[in-house]
């Protein structure tokens, strides 16, 4: 639980020092829900919404970006090994979602290109790019450590999070693969 106060801490600091609080439904929030931070997303579709929108179901979420040869594309792998382990009337109930670290080449269109390379089901998964500003702030509050290489690549955690509805930090796994990690799971029905 370490991990989840310096989180806390962290994601208030972004919050305090980006002006991003606002009166009315941000005051609802939990303190230490993701969501506290706003911070506009663009998805495969070229549609931009806040991040902040996302609130009000669980959500499966991880940091990726499109032209990782190696661990990304286990990590979307991973992510449908955890939705194909939930019966399918639950596969409904809960969001994913992948954020790239790399907004400047994911673009939209490369975004579209991947879900359909990766037989992603855009229905419940959303791939979306935040502002290239934006993108140490998410990676901040959701506890992924990464940086870019010289040649283009990132070294990343990979990890999935999963959210509860009201945005806060509930399980993560670093069992990334095709047999998914039945903690998380268990974790993941907890909140359907």
């Amino acid at each position: 639980m370490k991990w989840l106060r310096s989180m806390t801490a962290c994601l208030a600091l972004l919050v305090a020092s980006s002006g991003a609080a606002e009166t009315g439904k941000t005051g609802s929030r939990p303190a230490d829900s993701v969501y506290q931070l706003s911070m506009p997303l663009t998805d495969a579709r070229g549609k931009t919404q806040d991040w902040r929108a996302l609130e009000g179901k669980p959500r499966i979420v991880a940091m990726f970006y499109t032209s990782c040869p190696y661990m990304c594309p286990l990590i979307v792998e991973s992510a449908k090994a955890v939705e194909h382990a939930l019966p399918p009337a639950q596969r409904g109930r809960v969001g994913v979602v992948l954020i790239s670290l790399d907004p400047a080449r994911d673009t939209p269109a490369v975004l579209r290109e991947t879900a359909t390379k990766r037989k992603i089901d855009a229905t419940r998964w959303l791939l979306a790019a935040p502002a290239p500003a934006d993108v140490r702030k998410i990676a901040g509050v959701l506890d992924v450590r990464y940086r870019r290489l010289a040649d283009g690549n990132f070294n990343h955690t990979s990890v999935l999070i999963l959210l509860d509805a009201r945005g806060r930090i509930v399980a993560r796994t670093e069992q990334i693969g095709p047999k998914p990690d039945a903690d998380f799971v268990s974790a993941v029905r907890a909140q359907l």
